[in-house]
């Protein structure tokens, strides 16, 4: 009788012990998972944010519709050639393409940022509003502060 009793202790035991570790293990996946979808949401608002930020010139930010494709762009000269950046969503991921500006590439030849799944854009006035829809997505405004392209010139 001892015996019985210590082996069905035992096995109590052994099973709250696999329960607490199925559960743990689902409790971690959930957490793994909402992670990854406030980190990419999070991580591709950072980037745009920052991207716009370093090409914040007068009249050079804009939002435009290229292929059919809402893109970000952002021109800039480079030693007398102009350069043109275009952020934009394609093929399931954030996608950029930096070329000069008469090279013919298209947003076909974009270098993949990151995967998220989509990107809506849109400008008014000095304000660029971001959204990554989604879970893990979110929304960012941004204001254009820049100052003119000849402060630009007198930091040189």
């Amino acid at each position: 009788m001892n015996v019985l009793f210590t082996m069905l202790l035992f096995l109590v035991f052994v099973l709250c012990a696999l329960f607490t570790v199925l559960i743990g293990s689902r409790v971690y996946e959930n957490i793994t998972v909402r992670s990854n979808a406030n980190y990419t949401g999070n991580t591709a608002l950072s980037y745009i944010a920052n991207k716009v930020r370093q090409g914040d010139r007068a009249g050079l930010v804009d939002v435009v519709d290229i292929e059919g494709t809402q893109a970000l762009e952002m021109r800039q000269e480079i030693g007398g050639a102009e350069y043109v950046t275009w952020i934009y969503w394609g093929e399931g991921s954030l996608r950029e393409l930096f070329t000069d500006a008469s090279s013919g590439l298209g947003l076909k030849d974009g270098l993949e940022i990151l995967e998220c799944q989509g990107l809506s854009l849109s400008k008014e006035g000095q304000l660029i509003h971001i959204e990554i829809p989604g879970e893990g997505g979110g929304r960012l405004t941004l204001s254009l502060r820049s100052g003119g392209l000849d402060w630009d010139d007198e930091g040189e």
